[in-house]
């Protein structure tokens, strides 16, 4: 007999450690534990419940649970009670609770009832930061779309105003009875110009129809000459880069073909290019170096200069964006170089900078595979 109420007496304390170390569970964990009776009242909460609402637990006890509740989630909340008393479980039930200091928190409940006790079991985890972050990545999203936009009709308008200058350029030169020229060099420059004129022409048409067509990603990917659609560009600027005694390192030997558009990738030599000659350091002749280059399986284009360059740890998160400019240039409007970085990101590439002060800038173009 002793012995039998030694063992019950050794199976009453095993089961007041345990309630001992449930209760300590309870008390201490960050989630925030609670018990709640069908007749919408707490009934139990733990400290932490208390530490994010600034309410002490008699208070949150003393009123039914939805005068905590914001008032646009009181509705769902009486719903989703009402599930419980059904005894339906409730899983990852968001909604926001009213602090005592009138802030605003997001919790995430997962929520069992327990029909012969007439009560619910409940853990919430605070889920204000992370809805905050969506908020935040929302309003972005719709700021990028208005600008996105923005630019397309920024586009629209800009080639459409350009596309009849240059047309009633070309329409003089084929007026232009060049046969009563006699000096060559004369005859060389509106050769020039007329090549030019012709070039824009060709590069505004590429991009209305790229305008025009929804679908960019999968209707503009060909295989792609990178010498011939660098030439184009040469030719379209070649007065600048005479006129600013330029030299051009190109190499192309590692590979000459790449699956990209036309009119982006034309875009990109010009936009970095001419950035480069841009960007010159006083009393110095630019030098630009293109090459092509294959690294472990992907092809990839490096275009360096030996220009003024950026300071890396100013500008590192803003070098590609709208409007953003860096050196106080006449000419800077900040759109090259987000065009640049949309060309080849909305094709699955990618681009990195290195660049440092008067050393000059190196841009690294990793094409999609």
């Amino acid at each position: 007999m002793t012995k039998m109420i030694q063992n019950e007496g050794n199976v009453l304390n095993n089961h007041l450690d345990t309630f001992k170390n449930f209760e300590k569970f309870f008390d201490l964990s960050p989630d925030l534990l609670c018990v709640a009776g069908f007749d919408g009242y707490f009934k139990r909460i733990n400290p932490a419940v208390c530490k994010l609402l600034g309410y002490s637990a008699e208070e949150l006890m003393s009123k039914p649970i939805n005068e905590f509740v914001f008032y646009a989630d009181q509705n769902n909340t009486a719903t989703a009670r009402n599930e419980l008393r059904k005894k339906v479980p409730l899983f990852d039930f968001e909604n926001r609770y009213i602090t005592k200091n009138g802030g605003i928190v997001w919790l995430l409940w997962t929520s069992f009832p327990v029909k012969n006790e007439k009560q619910v079991y409940a853990i919430a985890k605070n889920i204000t930061y992370k809805k905050e972050l969506e908020e935040e990545r929302n309003f972005h999203f719709a700021e990028l779309t208005k600008i996105n936009t923005d630019l397309r009709e920024l586009n629209y308008t800009t080639l459409h105003d350009l596309r009849s200058p240059v047309n009633n350029l070309l329409s003089v030169f084929d007026l232009l009875d060049t046969s009563k020229i006699k000096d060559s060099e004369t005859l060389e420059y509106i050769a020039i110009l007329k090549s030019t004129s012709e070039s824009l022409k060709q590069t505004l048409n590429e991009y209305v129809a790229i305008l025009n067509k929804k679908n960019e990603t999968n209707l503009h990917l060909e295989e792609q000459n990178l010498a011939e659609c660098l030439n184009e560009v040469l030719l379209s600027i070649n007065s600048l880069i005479q006129n600013s005694h330029t030299t051009l390192n190109v190499d192309f030997s590692q590979f000459e073909k790449v699956n990209f558009d036309k009119a982006y990738l034309k875009s990109i030599f010009l936009n970095l290019i001419t950035n480069s000659i841009k960007y010159v350091k006083p009393n110095c002749l630019p030098t630009i170096s293109i090459h092509s280059e294959n690294k472990s399986g992907k092809k990839q284009l490096i275009i360096s200069d030996n220009g003024i360059g950026f300071d890396m740890d100013k500008v590192k998160n803003k070098i590609f964006k709208l409007h953003e400019k860096f050196h106080d240039h006449t000419d800077s409007s900040g759109i090259g170089l987000y065009l640049v970085y949309n060309h080849i990101t909305n094709l699955g590439g990618q681009i990195t900078v290195k660049s440092k002060i008067n050393e000059g800038t190196k841009f690294i173009i990793t094409f999609k595979d």
